[in-house]
């Protein structure tokens, strides 16, 4: 990835979107980008990790295994996302397993680098704060989601939460702009891909939502009147 190209992918993560060209090329110069291929794990759980990831290009989910081994999806990351920050911050391991879902390309900076960083540049600081206020509110919510005893109100709060995330807006309704398979529906609400696919199917017969041919979700405006 040549230098210009780094510096627009640096600038679209959230992390760095308010520094200018030059505080970009800056942080360029401490990063080491690294390429992933589809399913390649990225980080595994309980490694101690000594750099944050910063994902240029693709997309890859934050996985769980449960005590009887079933695989919970805690979230879904793109480009313009980064995980790790944790370790580099308390120096406990990961708390979790990044698998890339698509061919991926990842910019990693070092726990040095990462805090001379954050001491140097307010900006990043702010966001960096801001981030993880979000995510936490985020956790809060998907909390909320497991509560529901209804698996259909489960699944429709989780695709509402979807949206705020990765909802475009389009003619027909909302699109979830997100690739999903019944399976990591599945996994993000503690259902089974049978009861899923079930209640996917209900929604689709009725006219609620419409499953697009690249696994995009398009959720019309009769989804936000299902009750339950």
């Amino acid at each position: 990835m040549e230098k210009n190209l780094q510096i627009e992918s640096l600038k679209n993560t959230a992390l760095f979107a308010t520094l200018s060209f030059d505080e970009l090329d800056q942080i360029r110069r401490s990063i080491v980008i690294k390429n992933f291929k589809k399913n390649e794990t990225i980080l595994r759980e309980e490694n101690t990790n000594e750099f944050m990831y910063m994902l240029l290009e693709g997309e890859a989910k934050v996985t769980q295994i449960t005590d009887d081994g079933k695989e919970i999806i805690m979230t879904v990351h793109r480009a313009g996302e980064f995980f790790g920050e944790l370790s580099l911050i308390d120096g406990k391991t990961a708390p979790a397993t990044v698998s890339a879902t698509t061919d991926c390309s990842t910019a990693l900076i070092s726990k040095k680098n990462f805090y001379a960083l954050l001491f140097k540049q307010n900006k990043v600081l702010e966001n960096l704060l801001q981030i993880l206020c979000l995510r936490l509110r985020e956790s809060i919510k998907k909390i909320q989601i497991l509560n529901f005893t209804n698996a259909a109100q489960r699944i429709k709060m989780l695709f509402l939460l979807l949206s705020e995330n990765y909802g475009e807006k389009s003619e027909e309704g909302t699109i979830l702009k997100i690739k999903l398979i019944h399976q990591d529906i599945a996994s993000m609400t503690g259902l089974s891909r049978e009861t899923v696919t079930r209640i996917l199917d209900k929604w689709q017969d009725g006219g609620e939502i419409q499953v697009l041919k690249n696994k995009h979700i398009l959720l019309k405006p009769e989804f936000e009147s299902i009750s339950f």
